[in-house]
């Protein structure tokens, strides 16, 4: 009669009462050695699920500020036709055949005509050297008084870095294409390479065909040793308004290679008084040389497709 009673209660239990009843007979029969290893790949499994659910919070995270950051940058380039993020093209950086050593002394002598002395970019001259080739630049061969304009073209070449953003350049640290009375230390520190705001030029830099020379190389190695920068293209990065900690920043998503390698070469992005004076003075955070460059370039060589 015992028995059966308690055929009829166990008859009667729920289907779930019936599973836990069966796990706890089952971790009862169990060894301690067992018992540990099922604890242990549960846990592990419980730290899996964790993890990805934590990567999967920091990706919509990382996602949403990506976000938010293309709005901020389209809106500045409406506003004040600049993107932090997209300076200039890649196609515009690196295509060195869209000029011609003549057509670059063309546009030196359009570009300030007014300027008659030997001293002038336009009519500037300068020995220069053989320079072999390597893994960053094609060889340049070196003559005897050659032109400024002979010396961007040739660089350009050599290193496949555009004529128009070596001139750009040029203007943006020293105003040398439309200088009328350029100094020796406007052709020293051309480029501003190697040339501190407060201090002499490295030797090894200095003058104009070095300057020139080696700021397109130094791009190459930029883009060849990236990883050993702080600015990538295709993510965000935190770019300061100055050298002024206190300034600040914000994050830029960085769209291609030639906007990285810019920032890695002058590693500030302007203010928004900086971009409202388009090309005069912010205030005490604003910072030029990005700003410059682009409203140099645009202005020099305007796009006129939508795509670059």
């Amino acid at each position: 009669m015992k028995a059966t009673k308690h055929q009829s209660r166990h008859k009667h239990e729920s289907p779930r009462r019936q599973r836990g009843n069966a796990i706890v007979r089952r971790w009862r029969r169990m060894s301690f050695a067992k018992r540990i290893v099922l604890c242990s790949s549960s846990t592990i499994a419980v730290i899996v699920a964790m993890t990805l659910i934590m990567l999967g919070i920091r990706w919509w995270q990382y996602e949403l500020a990506v976000q938010q950051a293309q709005q901020r940058q389209e809106q500045f380039s409406t506003r004040y036709d600049f993107n932090p993020g997209k300076i200039v093209s890649d196609s515009q950086f690196f295509d060195s055949t869209t000029m011609t050593a003549s057509s670059v002394k063309t546009f030196l002598d359009e570009r300030n005509s007014a300027c008659q002395g030997s001293s002038c970019l336009r009519n500037y001259t300068q020995n220069t050297t053989d320079i072999a080739a390597d893994s960053l630049c094609k060889a340049y061969k070196g003559g005897k008084g050659q032109s400024a304009a002979t010396i961007i073209d040739g660089v350009a070449r050599s290193c496949g870095i555009s004529q128009k953003v070596l001139i750009t350049l040029l203007q943006k640290e020293q105003q040398l294409v439309t200088s009328t009375s350029p100094t020796a230390w406007q052709y020293k520190s051309a480029m501003g390479l190697s040339c501190p705001d407060d201090a002499d030029c490295d030797p090894a830099y200095a003058g104009f065909f070095k300057q020139v020379y080696g700021s397109a190389k130094r791009f190459r190695y930029y883009l060849a040793h990236a990883s050993e920068y702080s600015y990538h293209s295709g993510q965000l990065n935190y770019i300061a308004y100055s050298p002024t900690a206190s300034c600040g920043g914000t994050k830029v998503y960085i769209e291609n290679r030639a906007t990285a390698l810019l920032y890695i070469y002058t590693p500030y992005q302007p203010n928004g008084a900086a971009l409202a004076a388009v090309v005069g003075e912010g205030n005490a955070c604003s910072s030029y040389g990005n700003r410059n460059f682009s409203y140099i370039y645009k202005h020099w060589f305007p796009v006129t497709s939508n795509r670059q």
